[in-house]
């Protein structure tokens, strides 16, 4: 797989950083991470496993995107989208290098590990949140009467980005009967089923009300991120919210 050929140029970097990380309050979101994942890829289920014990961490916003570039193998991922691939293509334009393979684990939209690494994860964390305006956003999330509430207060440090909901699976499992998995049963947490871009924020106060019923059959919840868009490519992630539909 693409990962055993592309880490020997890896390198996070930020170890010493470690110390610098800002205290999080209780309910407060550290980190949204996005695993770049593959039905097809055989060095992946370990990096399924561990995004599953991270979706229990109530600070995160822990996403599985799954892509289609493996789909040549023999299996054709059931829950890959296009937008997935593009995206994971679109921050490594952002960080200026070619770091696209898989398991990639994306960090608050600035850095990457390997997706199945938890230590490297959680440097990737640290050193993300030492870096201005990273999840400073706070976002109010709210699922009532059919309705998902979502509302920006006004920024005070000049931030500005785009707002994204995402649909989200919180558990499927895959019997994969062909490719480098084949013969496998593999569950996939908070599977990404879809996007909407719901716009942009400017800084000031701002909210959205979407209908449950706009959402896919079998999504279970919701998850908000607002993140710059540097060169019309996704980057910094400034804030991020999550929530059980009702």
């Amino acid at each position: 797989m693409i990962l055993h050929r592309l880490m020997h140029r890896f390198s996070i970097g930020c170890v010493a950083v470690v110390a610098l990380a800002p205290a999080v309050n209780a309910g407060e979101k550290r980190a949204v991470i996005e695993l770049f994942t593959s039905q097809g890829c055989s060095s992946c289920p370990s990096a399924d496993r561990l995004l599953g014990e991270l979706s229990h961490d109530r600070t995160l916003v822990a996403l599985s995107l799954s892509v289609d570039y493996w789909d040549y193998l023999g299996w054709k991922d059931t829950m890959s989208l296009p937008g997935h691939t593009a995206r994971q293509r679109g921050y490594a334009k952002s960080r200026g290098d070619r770091h696209v393979y898989t398991p990639q684990a994306v960090i608050n939209g600035v850095a990457h590990a390997v997706g199945s690494d938890k230590a490297a994860i959680d440097q990737a964390i640290a050193h993300s949140r030492s870096q201005a305006h990273t999840m400073a956003v706070p976002v109010n999330l709210s699922d009532a009467d059919g309705r998902i509430t979502i509302g920006l207060p006004a920024s005070t440090s000049g931030a500005r980005g785009e707002v994204w909901l995402c649909g989200v699976k919180k558990a499927a499992a895959v019997e994969i009967s062909r490719g480098e998995n084949r013969g496998r049963t593999v569950t996939y947490h908070n599977v990404v089923r879809g996007w909407h871009k719901l716009g942009d924020w400017s800084g000031k106060s701002a909210s959205w009300t979407v209908s449950r019923s706009d959402f896919k059959a079998g999504v279970d919840e919701a998850a908000v991120i607002v993140q710059e868009r540097p060169n019309g490519h996704p980057g910094r992630v400034l804030g991020a919210a999550s929530i059980a539909l009702k």
